[in-house]
């Protein structure tokens, strides 16, 4: 197997092929002639298929992994915490773009992976949608806090309330456009009013699973759900010395994770599943914050429950203990 480790940043990114034990390396700049460069410089190498391996390192990965799968490479993203405990597997004590990206040509020859596929068009687009509405979003809380801050200048308080004012306006725009493109496709519009028909979660909180999570019924289990938005509990226990406190391991999407808490804090008013296992956690002296993880995991099973049926949520056929 010859793989490709890629250490990728917003202006460059480098490469490191790795076969029979030998490394070839170059740098690239990160854009469609970079992308061209390397294609080149593979086939020069006569290389036709490579495992090719990077982390998932803010958004200046997706356009080359789209890349690469487009021109019938396998690829793998991955999390960048299982590269750091690697480089620590090895005693790696360099750190460079070019000694990384030879990190993960090993990585990828010696791990099990699991490898990406793009998102289909009108999740790439739902996902853009969000992702900018969630920004906007912050950006409106930033300005507010600023516009209350005590004794502020006269023309600073006018800026402040010009710009909320006009972050109104484009979080309803865009609020709007989500809600129209889902509309415009039947799949994903019969997926939103299954979730929404869950008590707790709304458009918003619909909009954040679909996007974030967009083959979510083809997980295997509750638990690998779970898992993927970082809501599995964390044990730490060892010998008689050791006793943490549960907690949130919080490895996965914490865009998803953001998504779910207020909804689980509703959830927990109105939706008779999560009240009930709410009250049996606080029974048991469980502190808030543990159980509005837990709730926030149960109710993100309940949507992959609903999906995965393809019925609207029924109280009466779900198990309060899952």
């Amino acid at each position: 197997m010859i793989t490709l480790g890629i250490d990728i940043s917003k202006r460059d990114f480098h490469a490191a092929l790795l076969s029979d034990d030998r490394t070839a390396k170059k740098s690239f700049p990160n854009s469609a002639k970079g992308f061209e460069q390397l294609a080149a410089w593979l086939r020069n190498r006569k290389v036709d298929n490579v495992v090719a391996c990077m982390e998932a390192t803010g958004s200046y990965w997706y356009a080359l992994a789209k890349f690469l799968f487009k021109s019938g490479h396998s690829v793998a993203v991955i999390n960048p915490r299982r590269i750091k405990s690697f480089a620590e597997s090895e005693l790696l004590r360099t750190k460079t773009d070019a000694v990384d990206a030879g990190l993960i040509a090993r990585f990828a020859a010696t791990q099990q992976l699991q490898f990406w596929t793009p998102l289909a068009p009108e999740i790439e687009e739902l996902q853009g949608l969000y992702r900018h509405l969630e920004f906007l979003k912050v950006s409106r809380t930033q300005h507010v806090t600023r516009e209350q801050t005590p004794d502020l200048p006269e023309r600073v308080l006018q800026s402040a309330q010009t710009i909320i004012a006009q972050l109104d306006i484009q979080i309803d725009e865009l609020e709007r456009a989500i809600r129209d493109h889902i509309d415009r496709h039947p799949g994903l519009k019969s997926k939103r009013d299954l979730l929404t028909s869950i008590p707790g979660i709304g458009e918003t909180s619909a909009t954040a699973i679909l996007s974030e999570m967009p083959a979510i019924e083809e997980f295997r289990s509750a638990q690998a759900v779970a898992a993927y938005a970082g809501l599995s509990p964390l044990i730490r226990q060892s010998g008689t010395s050791v006793r943490g406190k549960p907690r949130l391991c919080k490895t996965g999407n914490a865009r998803l994770r953001k998504a779910l808490y207020f909804p689980a804090i509703v959830g927990e008013r109105y939706n008779p599943i999560l009240q009930a296992f709410g009250r049996r956690l606080r029974a048991a002296g469980k502190a808030t914050m543990v159980v509005i993880g837990a709730i926030m995991r149960k109710l993100l099973i309940i949507a992959y429950g609903v999906l995965k049926s393809g019925k609207p949520f029924n109280p009466s056929f779900l198990s309060s203990g899952a």
